[in-house]
Protein backbone atom coordinates (compact mmCIF):
# COMPACT_ATOMS: atom_id res chain seq x y z
CA UNK A 1 0.00 0.00 0.00
CA UNK A 2 1.38 3.29 -0.98
CA UNK A 3 1.47 6.28 1.76
CA UNK A 4 1.27 9.46 0.48
CA UNK A 5 4.52 11.39 2.29
CA UNK A 6 2.24 14.41 2.96
CA UNK A 7 0.04 12.26 5.23
CA UNK A 8 2.92 11.59 7.86
CA UNK A 9 4.54 13.90 10.38
CA UNK A 10 7.84 15.92 10.03
CA UNK A 11 8.75 13.42 12.52
CA UNK A 12 7.82 10.23 11.21
CA UNK A 13 9.12 11.36 7.82
CA UNK A 14 12.10 12.12 8.96
CA UNK A 15 12.63 8.39 10.40
CA UNK A 16 11.44 6.59 7.83
CA UNK A 17 13.73 8.16 5.18
CA UNK A 18 17.03 7.49 7.74
CA UNK A 19 16.09 4.17 8.17
CA UNK A 20 15.91 4.16 4.60
CA UNK A 21 19.32 5.86 3.90
CA UNK A 22 21.03 3.76 7.51
CA UNK A 23 20.07 0.33 5.85
CA UNK A 24 23.05 -1.57 4.95
CA UNK A 25 23.97 -1.50 1.17
CA UNK A 26 22.40 1.94 0.37
CA UNK A 27 24.51 3.06 -2.32
CA UNK A 28 25.13 6.66 -2.81
CA UNK A 29 28.13 6.47 -5.14
CA UNK A 30 31.76 7.76 -4.85
CA UNK A 31 31.16 10.79 -3.20
CA UNK A 32 30.74 10.84 0.82
CA UNK A 33 27.44 12.01 1.84
CA UNK A 34 26.30 13.17 5.48
CA UNK A 35 23.10 11.68 7.04
CA UNK A 36 21.75 14.64 6.60
CA UNK A 37 22.42 15.28 2.79
CA UNK A 38 20.82 11.89 2.21
CA UNK A 39 17.86 12.34 4.09
CA UNK A 40 17.34 15.59 1.93
CA UNK A 41 18.33 13.98 -1.18
CA UNK A 42 15.70 11.39 -0.43
CA UNK A 43 13.08 13.71 0.88
CA UNK A 44 13.56 16.29 -2.61
CA UNK A 45 12.76 12.46 -4.78
CA UNK A 46 9.52 12.22 -2.35
CA UNK A 47 8.63 15.56 -3.71
CA UNK A 48 9.57 15.09 -6.80
CA UNK A 49 8.16 11.99 -7.57
CA UNK A 50 10.95 9.95 -8.47
CA UNK A 51 10.04 7.90 -5.41
CA UNK A 52 7.51 6.70 -3.01
CA UNK A 53 6.85 5.34 0.25
CA UNK A 54 5.24 2.02 0.60
CA UNK A 55 3.80 -0.08 3.24
CA UNK A 56 3.78 -3.72 3.43
CA UNK A 57 1.22 -4.95 5.49
CA UNK A 58 2.58 -8.72 5.79
CA UNK A 59 5.72 -7.38 7.41
CA UNK A 60 4.73 -4.41 8.67
CA UNK A 61 7.41 -1.96 7.74
CA UNK A 62 7.78 0.80 5.30
CA UNK A 63 9.59 0.78 2.13
CA UNK A 64 11.42 3.97 0.01
CA UNK A 65 10.76 2.54 -3.93
CA UNK A 66 11.26 4.08 -7.50
CA UNK A 67 7.66 5.69 -8.12
CA UNK A 68 8.33 4.41 -11.73
CA UNK A 69 6.59 1.30 -12.25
Amino acid sequence: MDIPYQELSSATLTAVIEEFVLREGTDYGAQEYSLNDKVAQVRKQLEIGEVKINFDACNQSCQIVSAID
